[in-house]
């Protein structure tokens, strides 16, 4: 096999931590989709509201679970800021699927973490869906749902 071939077969092929990966698209959009995935979650880890606010459009929406629609850039920086007291450990997202369809791309699969807490640690682990927008040049979340599953 050709080396492209091997490294397309491997993308479509690839089990990570039990998740079966299958990504369409051109490989340069899926690798800047993958490191905004992988940042997100540093952004999480690190309290890092700034970064993590860009990430998102300005027009952005996010849906957690048993809570509203929570929409625009500035309310979705509220939503995820911690209390004091709290903070995120561990954060992981393991993207099953990643469709790129023009200037829109959508992704789903699994995330994991951990939250410590008036030194208690829980974990948590649960299933995601975000669409994505391409905009000046840059992937940006502009839908993003996801709800716990048992652990």
């Amino acid at each position: 096999m050709r080396p492209k071939l091997i490294l397309y077969f491997f993308l479509f092929m690839t089990i990570s931590v039990g998740y079966t990966q299958n990504y369409s698209g051109d490989e340069t959009e899926i690798n800047s989709i993958l490191k905004n995935i992988e940042a997100f979650s540093q952004y999480v880890i690190n309290a890092d509201y700034g970064n993590l606010g860009a990430a998102y459009t300005e027009d952005a929406k996010i849906f957690p679970n048993n809570k509203e629609i929570i929409s625009g850039r500035e309310a979705i920086v509220d939503y995820w800021r911690l209390p004091e007291g709290t903070r995120i450990t561990y954060h992981k997202i393991f993207p099953e699927e990643i469709k790129i369809i023009g200037d829109e791309a959508y992704d789903y699969g699994y995330y994991e973490g951990k939250t410590l807490k008036n030194d208690k640690e829980s974990r948590w682990r649960g299933k995601y869906v975000i669409v994505w927008k391409k905009m000046e040049g840059q992937w940006k979340i502009y839908l993003d749902i996801w709800n716990r599953v048992a652990n």
